[in-house]
């Protein structure tokens, strides 16, 4: 198995007693981590239909039957479960002998049924695709980095990582059977396909700035609806918004956006583009998503907490990306290509005093994400 970064996290957080919530899309490999940690807990799982009738409706005595002499109870998608945070509730307080541990595919529908009757009794933890890191860990930084192209093109979900050779048909199947599963169950969208294609007309504009209204003529969507299917593609850990930095130049844009998403493999499967990188046009949107994802699972690994931004002004100067910690500004330019020149714009230097400015290329991006 390839070794994740939550293990120690969820072991050391253990004795805490605490109920801990795992959320992440689905694939990325919740339900293989847990079964791992906990071989001998009582697991249910919220897609079962009577698993959902008995944690509904229940009480002390109910879950003390159902439990039986379990020290360790894990409810997988747990989402799917009405009532699931007064249930969990009644375990933390009621049941301190059992350790609780929910899983779920949607920090959209899962934590609001949990915030309120769990405050102060949860520890809510966020599982992303396998990171580079990780993988490192598995073999080593020299064939990690020998899998750069491939990784560019399939990304790191654990099926696809393990899948050598059929990665374009696991990866169909991720986007295809799974990628729409929870947002259509939660809001009963009843034209898909037209999700679909906002997802797809995404895909196409990633590394780019995007206008809802655009989008939504693509889609065939008003403005109002973009923006809703974005917020809940981002609470399904497909997709996510980087905003605009601005801060006192009159002419920095400072209401757009930049959409990217966790994972690369899952970008390009959206619109079937597996081409080889020697022959792609859009390299540099895949390599700064790459990058960015990357250095999301870098930044939550090692409970890194900054405000994360691109730059753009009205005249077309730009930095493509940045991160503020305390008040001190640090900006990246990405750069496939080694010899690619690039200098960060006069006006930012000057205004913001970054304490760092580097371009992050496919020779040194190592660093920057371990």
């Amino acid at each position: 198995m390839i070794p994740r970064y939550l293990e120690a996290e969820i072991t050391h957080l253990l004795p805490s007693k605490k109920v801990i919530v795992l959320l992440g899309a689905r694939q990325v490999g919740k339900t293989t981590l847990l079964k791992k940690l906990f071989p001998n807990a009582l697991w249910l799982n919220g897609d079962d239909a009577d698993t959902r009738q008995k944690l509904t409706n229940t009480n002390e005595i109910m879950l003390k039957n159902e439990l039986g002499a379990y020290k360790i109870l894990v409810i997988d998608e747990a989402q799917r479960i009405q009532n699931i945070g007064i249930t969990a509730k009644i375990i933390a307080d009621q049941l301190p002998n059992i350790t609780l541990i929910l899983s779920g595919s949607s920090s959209f529908d899962l934590a609001n049924k949990i915030n309120e009757p769990l405050t102060g009794r949860k520890w809510e933890l966020n599982m992303f695709p396998i990171s580079y890191h990780e993988m490192i860990g598995h073999h080593s930084a020299f064939t990690e980095n020998r899998l750069l192209k491939q990784r560019l093109l399939y990304g790191y979900y654990p099926e696809v990582v393990m899948g050598e050779g059929n990665q374009q048909a696991i990866l169909k199947e991720i986007s295809g059977a799974y990628l729409y599963k929870d947002i259509l169950t939660w809001e009963n969208i009843n034209k898909p396909d037209k999700l679909e294609r906002l997802i797809q007309a995404i895909a196409m504009q990633v590394g780019q700035l995007v206008s809802y209204h655009e989008l939504g003529q693509i889609a065939g969507l008003n403005s109002a609806t973009v923006e809703r299917y974005i917020n809940l593609l981002e609470k399904a850990f497909v997709l996510y918004r980087l905003g605009s930095f601005n801060r006192n130049l009159r002419n920095e844009l400072n209401k757009s956006r930049k959409i990217f998403f966790y994972d690369n493999g899952l970008r390009n499967a959206v619109i079937n583009h597996f081409q080889s990188i020697e022959l792609r046009n859009d390299i540099g949107g895949l390599w700064e998503n790459f990058l960015l994802a990357e250095r999301t699972k870098f930044l939550a690994a090692n409970k890194i907490y900054c405000n994360r931004y691109f730059w753009r002004t009205k005249d077309g100067a730009e930095i493509d990306y940045i991160e503020e910690y305390n008040g001190e500004i640090h900006a990246f330019e990405f750069k496939w290509n080694t010899d690619a020149k690039s200098k960060f714009p006069k006006s930012f230097i000057e205004e913001y005093k970054p304490v760092e400015t580097k371009i992050i290329h496919s020779e040194n991006y190592m660093e920057w994400l371990k």
